[in-house]
């Protein structure tokens, strides 16, 4: 019997486990490179850093993001809001969707008889959801200090095939003396763990064939992340400022190929540019994900990723656009599209 060889439950922690949270969101922060941790004061934050929700300019932001990675294969989509509670404190919720869309079951292609029969070809979707709440609270000990926390829950859903629902908890902190800003962001602190199950009936055959067994029922947990960050803005020439930001991301699930790179821990540094007109235009840069990459006559460089973005911006509402080249190797740009509106 099939079900004979499915294993009992295991608990593992993966390199790259729940990967598609650390994407990023906001065409404006992924312009910048995803340096955010030190800077973000919009419903964004709710991702970022959720201390930088306190502080946003309106009572109320909501914000909308749409990617596509890899030639458009790969769909990500961002809904948050977030309201200024009171003076003091701000409540936010977003939604984020990574996936993939009509792909085409083929195992039934053939009949019995070995007749195709396309009709019996169907298709399935590979997604993965988050959902956020969010919630921040200015310190009433120490000035210009804000503090946030996240509560997420996780969906994984690979068609018929396999889910899997996860919960974490992820805690931030900003501080602001003048022009400078500091964050802390600690995602996944309690670690984050996220249970899978898998379908028997929908991969019996495919499982029988290859003589293998596997994990009906098992537990990925997503080991704690650090993100430190510091900026600085500047105002000149009474219509143009500028931020200039920058981060440095700790791993803790292993060697990664990253500028820092121990068995212990991992360090990617970035770097993020902002430069504004009149508070309605925006022109942004950013480096990040600097890894040593190989070339055909086996000599190794290290070469970072490049961003880029622009926006424009009215009293109420703003619209951002960022490009960032997926890998160096890659000849495709993902466009980052985002639509912001504040009121009161």
């Amino acid at each position: 019997m099939f079900s004979d060889a499915v294993q009992a439950q295991d608990i593992s922690a993966p390199k790259y486990s729940n990967e598609f949270l650390n994407i990023g969101v906001g065409a404006r922060a992924l312009g910048m490179g995803g340096v955010q941790s030190a800077i973000v004061r919009d419903a964004t934050a709710g991702f970022w850093n959720p201390a930088g929700l306190v502080g946003m300019p309106k009572r109320h932001n909501a914000v909308y993001m749409h990617s596509e990675l890899f030639a458009g294969i790969i769909k990500n989509d961002y809904a948050a809001y977030a309201t200024n509670l009171d003076t003091a404190s701000a409540l936010a919720f977003s939604v984020i969707r990574v996936g993939v869309d009509d792909i085409a079951d083929t195992r039934r292609l053939q009949n019995e008889y070995g007749a195709i029969q396309y009709d019996s070809i169907e298709f399935f979707s590979v997604a993965d959801y988050a959902f956020q709440a969010s919630y921040a609270r200015r310190s009433n000990l120490i000035p210009g200090l804000t503090l946030g926390a996240n509560a997420k829950i996780i969906y994984r859903n690979v068609g018929k095939f396999a889910n899997a629902w996860g919960f974490g908890l992820d805690a931030g902190a900003q501080l602001r003396r003048g022009n400078w800003h500091f964050g802390l962001m600690a995602k996944d602190i309690t670690t984050t763990f996220t249970a899978w199950k898998l379908n028997p009936d929908e991969l019996e055959a495919t499982y029988l064939q290859e003589e293998n067994s596997f994990n009906a029922n098992s537990i990925e947990v997503t080991l704690p992340r650090l993100i430190l960050g510091v900026g600085r803005s500047f105002q000149f020439a009474k219509k143009f400022s500028a931020l200039v930001a920058t981060d440095l991301e700790v791993t803790t699930d292993g060697k990664r190929n990253t500028l820092i790179s121990t068995g212990v821990v991992s360090v990617d540094p970035k770097i993020g540019v902002e430069v504004g007109y009149a508070n309605a235009v925006y022109v942004r840069g950013g480096l990040n994900n600097v890894q040593k990459i190989e070339d055909l006559n086996g000599k190794s460089s290290w070469k970072p990723q490049p961003n880029f973005g622009v926006g424009v911006a009215t009293h109420d509402l703003q619209l951002d656009l960022a490009l960032s080249k997926v890998s160096d190797n890659s000849q495709v740009s993902s466009v980052i599209v985002s639509l912001a509106y504040s009121f009161d």
